[in-house]
């Protein structure tokens, strides 16, 4: 607990001048405090988290779950054939001067308001992080442990899997922390722009009620996904990694 006391003390404080500012302001359909957004949320919270929740956390799963395979095959196709990275690698880093919120109108007009309209949106925003970092893993494995494995009679099947996996690992696991984050948002932002249910749609539903409270709500679950899926990814990250622990 005192490691993050420091953090906790600092949220306790912000929450305070909001909460002052809100009161001081007195527009509670705007500006609500702190305390009406959690009164707020006690009362819809049935609807929260039985009918708005289930949908937005199916977007984010299966989206991160295409993010990881396509991405980590991609990386792992770049990093052994310079003919696929010449390709590839540009059209990665290009996909994201693109704004998403500019995208995600089309990927509506072409999958519909259902679920695959916002899971393509979240594997747009996820993508990238997971692709980049584990192909710079890949490719940041120790030349001399690569020359030392060649001497002892590895093949290359043997480097890859005991030198560059290895070390691609910690790059891994540093794209998917920032994925699981930018897959909420990617979420919410396909939801806002085109949903039937989810806590995205639900807040762009409230704002049109001009019920501020409301429209703050799902937010703060959607943040609460967002911290238990980035803590999830932190235990995954221990636990495949035991070695790293005891340096």
């Amino acid at each position: 607990m005192k490691k993050y006391g420091p953090a906790i003390l600092i949220v306790v404080f912000l929450f305070g001048v909001w909460e002052l500012a809100s009161r001081t302001v007195n527009l509670p359909f705007i500006f609500p405090p702190p305390s009406g957004v959690a009164i707020r949320f006690w009362e819809l919270r049935e609807t929260l988290l039985f009918d708005h929740l289930p949908p937005t956390l199916a977007i984010i799963l299966i989206g991160l779950a295409i993010s990881i395979v396509l991405g980590v095959a991609l990386a792992v196709w770049m990093a052994v054939s310079e003919t696929a990275e010449r390709a590839f690698y540009p059209l990665v880093i290009s996909s994201q001067m693109i704004p998403t919120i500019a995208l995600a109108p089309i990927f509506i007009m072409f999958f519909g308001y259902g679920i695959w309209s916002k899971v393509v949106v979240t594997v747009l925003i996820t993508f990238f992080p997971i692709t980049v970092n584990t192909f710079d893993g890949l490719k940041s494995s120790s030349k001399e442990l690569r020359e030392l494995m060649l001497t002892m009679g590895g093949t290359k099947k043997d480097i890859f899997l005991k030198v560059q996996v290895p070390s691609a690992k910690p790059h891994f696991y540093s794209g998917l922390k920032v994925a699981v984050t930018l897959s909420v948002i990617g979420a919410a932002i396909g939801e806002w722009l085109g949903a039937q249910a989810g806590l995205g749609y639900f807040s762009r539903r409230m704002m049109t009620q001009f019920d501020g409270a409301a429209v703050f709500a799902p937010i703060v679950l959607l943040s609460a996904v967002g911290i238990v899926l980035f803590l999830l990814v932190k235990v995954l990250e221990k636990r495949s990694m035991k070695w790293r622990n005891k340096e």
